[in-house]
């Protein structure tokens, strides 16, 4: 079978509030995405975000953001008023645009109004809900309260009794924090009722949903404050090394990432635990889930705790097929229900391990028209074991990608899609339909290259913080013309969706 789908992160809907939530403008994209014949919808991580704003660095590898929380809903559910709502800022100045600085400071006040004890009881369906999750959930809350109490410190930052949770100091941090810990799995609670019923809409319409994880956890995560056994520490709890990359043509310096590094061999030794939970739960969220940085699992790249960039790090052995053979446990944990994410330089041995797992691997349409090259990555060598897409999250958009190629580069693209003679304003949709006519499984293709958008548009600069994951959909900018349009190209490429075939 072949499919097609769309990368729109939740954040970039449409909203009256300042950023995408779980509202009616969410499944309106769902009608649209389903007019378009396409079967997939791909977002992005739905994670609290973190430092720098970014989905990749979250609080938490098992909790929703709570930006995505509709209000409308909350409102006709009785529990927030609608005069209590409009007189928010929630940075909607700028339609086209994500105002985290006014988010962080305003919704959360909103929320707690409709967390209030007159407002809110604790159903029966919230007990469940409690109690399905309490492996995971119980920290998280106590993390939000005590960080919220130490001005958003992170926890290496906290007391030592805190940081190190001394069990004496913990059972006071709860009844002194109760109110917020029961905010946050009040938050937590909602977040989950409303995705669940919004992928059910979108099930229901023949749309699956691609997720998205980092392989990763944030240095400053419940994760790494409550299971510190999991991930190589010193005796004092602080990381003995941490993750990046190695230098290379872009960067001299190679990138620090920061985050903890996993014990595998712990791991291992509980049979992967965590991540099978991890997993499940996450196949639980979504239909299927793309795992990012995937190379990882093979090699990881480790540089010393403290250094100020990447240059004295070295590769250190994963946890290869050992990890995947003990998630296959699951049997929801199939070939296709994950997509390694295998972009960058790949060793032999990496390219073992994608093809052993059997999970399909991603190419881009972007890295294909290098002159120097000697031409791998044109898209007459993908496998059909992949997905292909146009660019991803962190690269350009195709539009401006185009322009700024070399003229060396320019010219190859050119002379592999017959460019020469096509008005500029049209060449977007080439490539658009030279990754939907691959042999690629699946084709994926971002929302800002079907609506050929310049660079203002682009979701992610790579090793840079401020700027990043703000932009948004304009309404009605998925119209019924563009939805046509897609359809028609996904039709003449055999990727129209089933159930739309009639």
């Amino acid at each position: 079978m072949r499919y097609a789908g769309i990368l729109l992160p939740i954040s970039s809907l449409p909203s009256p509030y300042g950023i995408g939530t779980f509202s009616k403008s969410a499944r309106q994209v769902v009608d649209q995405l389903e007019a378009a014949g396409q079967h997939y919808w791909q977002i992005l991580p739905l994670g609290p975000t973190g430092y720098g704003d970014s989905p990749y660095q979250s609080f938490s590898a098992f909790a929703g953001n709570p930006y995505f929380i509709d209000l409308d809903a909350l409102i006709e559910e009785g529990l927030l008023k609608k005069s209590e709502v409009d007189t928010v800022d929630f940075g909607q100045v700028d339609e086209t645009k994500v105002d985290y600085y006014k988010l962080y400071t305003n919704r959360f006040t909103v929320l707690k109004l409709a967390c209030g004890r007159s407002r809110f009881d604790q159903t029966k369906e919230y007990k469940r809900f409690f109690s399905e999750n309490e492996d995971w959930l119980p920290d998280y809350a106590l993390f939000m309260a005590v960080k919220n109490a130490n001005n958003g410190k992170s926890f290496q930052e906290w007391p030592l009794e805190l940081r190190k949770r001394d069990p004496e100091t913990l059972r006071k941090a709860k009844e002194t924090y109760s109110g917020e810990i029961r905010f946050y799995c009040f938050l937590q609670y909602m977040f989950a009722f409303q995705w669940s019923s919004l992928k059910k809409y979108a099930n229901d319409h023949g749309i699956e949903i691609i997720g998205d994880i980092p392989i990763y956890v944030s240095p400053d995560s419940s994760d790494f404050w409550a299971h510190p056994e999991m991930f190589q520490v010193d005796e004092d709890g602080r990381p003995k090394a941490v993750a990046g990359c190695p230098p290379d043509a872009f960067s001299a310096d190679g990138q620090l990432w920061g985050n903890p590094l996993y014990d595998w061999s712990y791991h291992e030794k509980t049979n992967f635990s965590w991540w099978k939970r991890r997993i499940d739960h996450c196949l639980k969220l979504y239909d299927v889930v793309r795992v990012d940085h995937f190379r990882g699992f093979d090699e990881y790249y480790s540089i010393p705790y403290g250094s100020v960039n990447a240059v004295k790090g070295k590769w250190m052995p994963g946890p290869g097929m050992k990890l995947f053979r003990a998630l296959a446990e699951n049997p929801k944990v199939t070939s296709k229900s994950i997509i390694a994410e295998d972009l960058g330089f790949l060793t032999p041995s990496v390219i073992q391990l994608v093809k052993d797992s059997g999970f399909p691997g991603m190419k881009v349409i972007e890295f294909a028209f290098d002159s120097r090259d000697s031409g791998n990555y044109l898209p007459y060598n993908y496998p059909h074991n992949s997905i292909v897409y146009t660019g991803t999250h962190d690269n350009q958009t195709l539009y401006a990608w185009y322009d700024e190629l070399s003229d060396d580069d320019r010219k190859l693209a050119d002379d592999y899609l017959g460019l020469a003679d096509v008005p500029r304003k049209e060449k977007t949709w080439q490539f658009i339909r030279l990754a939907m006519e691959s042999v690629s499984d699946t084709c994926v293709i971002p929302m800002q290259d079907y609506l050929n958008l310049d660079s203002w548009a682009r979701m992610n600069h790579p090793s840079t913080t401020g700027g990043n994951w703000c932009w948004r959909l304009r309404k009605d900018e998925f119209s019924d013309e563009l939805a046509s349009k897609i359809r028609r190209l996904t039709k003449i490429s055999g990727r129209l969706a089933q159930r739309n075939t009639k």
